[in-house]
């Protein structure tokens, strides 16, 4: 009998439809993973990218194994333009309307044809407050030399570049030679200060104090601060760029309604607002935005003060000027 029982179990997860998940780390709370999986009688797998470059790369080398994918607006612009995403079917996903129609002005698919926006984040300043006591909000901290060594920026050319820029008072979106040449001297120099540029081990490291100074990620932030108060968070007055994460289906996906009914999920208010408060970043979602906690509302990391929010930008696609980009990123990494 015990037999039976363990081959029917195998038959029925044999039998489970799985859909493939391709995101950010640590970007979907595992409850809500487990609530999707028991209403829809499906298996979900998460796979993690740290960029987006990573991302389009793995996709542009023939990745075809992922349902859905959560890249930021600036890519999702590139990989539209060449046929890689899938068009929406809205008869699926009656959620929809809670999308914050603010947010939506900001992104280039506002018909919601190919993407639906699931976060906010701002690329910030995080530092232990216990080893910092003359800490500014400015990107001119990443100069501070008696820092050196326990510093870290964030191993993503648009960001990076994007916060020398804006030290400099320029466009995150610039495609100006002259301001990218100054952007590059500043990244160089700052580099003398970092032990590494860095996108996930930021976080372990500045809750451990292995590192004072870190260029981060809002949401990744957040939840190293809950768990660790000698965390801060600051947002530089010079501006900071705005990143709304997007989900898409790509046209190669094996599991399309399902990735349908995945994206419909995490649009009903409670979830959404169970998802934005386990994972630190602010969902545009409206009716779930009543459903959270006020302190959650106050965090610089979730939202912009309104003093702030006309220098912050939102990362363009650059098109062809991005090879320009690439040059001074190239030139930054081989500086010694």
């Amino acid at each position: 009998m015990k037999s039976l029982a363990l081959l029917l179990l195998f038959a029925a997860s044999a039998f489970a439809e799985t859909l493939h998940i391709y995101t950010w780390a640590d970007y979907i709370s595992p409850d809500v993973v487990k609530k999707f999986e028991q209403q829809q009688g499906c298996k979900v797998v998460i796979d993690t990218f740290d960029s987006n470059e990573s991302m389009f790369a793995k996709f542009k080398a023939g990745a075809a194994g992922y349902d859905l994918v959560f890249p930021t607006a600036y890519m999702i612009q590139v990989m539209s333009a060449q046929g890689m995403l899938a068009t929406l079917d809205h008869a699926l996903i009656p959620n929809l309307p809670n999308i914050d129609p603010a947010v939506l002005s900001k992104v280039r698919d506002q018909k919601m044809e190919h993407s639906v926006p699931y976060t906010l984040g701002y690329a910030v300043i995080g530092l232990r407050q216990d080893k910092i006591k003359d800490a500014e909000p400015t990107w001119a901290m990443f100069d501070r030399v008696e820092l050196a060594g326990r510093v870290t920026l964030l191993d993503d050319m648009r960001e990076s570049i994007g916060a020398a820029l804006k030290s400099l008072g320029y466009s995150i979106n610039t495609r100006d030679d002259a301001q990218l040449a100054e952007a590059q001297e500043v990244l160089i120099r700052w580099k003398k200060n970092i032990a590494r540029f860095d996108n996930e081990g930021y976080k372990a490291g500045i809750d451990s104090a292995e590192f004072r100074l870190v260029h981060g990620y809002s949401g990744d932030l957040f939840q190293v601060q809950m768990e660790n108060p000698k965390v801060a968070i600051m947002i530089p007055r010079e501006g900071v760029t705005i990143g709304c994460d997007e989900m898409v289906i790509p046209k190669t996906a094996k599991q399309s309604a399902l990735a349908h009914a995945f994206i419909n999920f995490v649009l009903d208010p409670d979830i959404a607002a169970e998802n934005m408060e386990w994972m630190g970043y602010y969902c545009p979602n409206k009716p779930a935005l009543a459903k959270v906690s006020a302190e959650f509302l106050k965090n610089p990391a979730v939202t912009i003060p309104e003093e702030l929010q006309a220098k912050c930008e939102v990362i363009e696609d650059l098109g062809p000027d991005l090879a320009k980009y690439t040059k001074v990123w190239d030139a930054v990494k081989a500086a010694r």
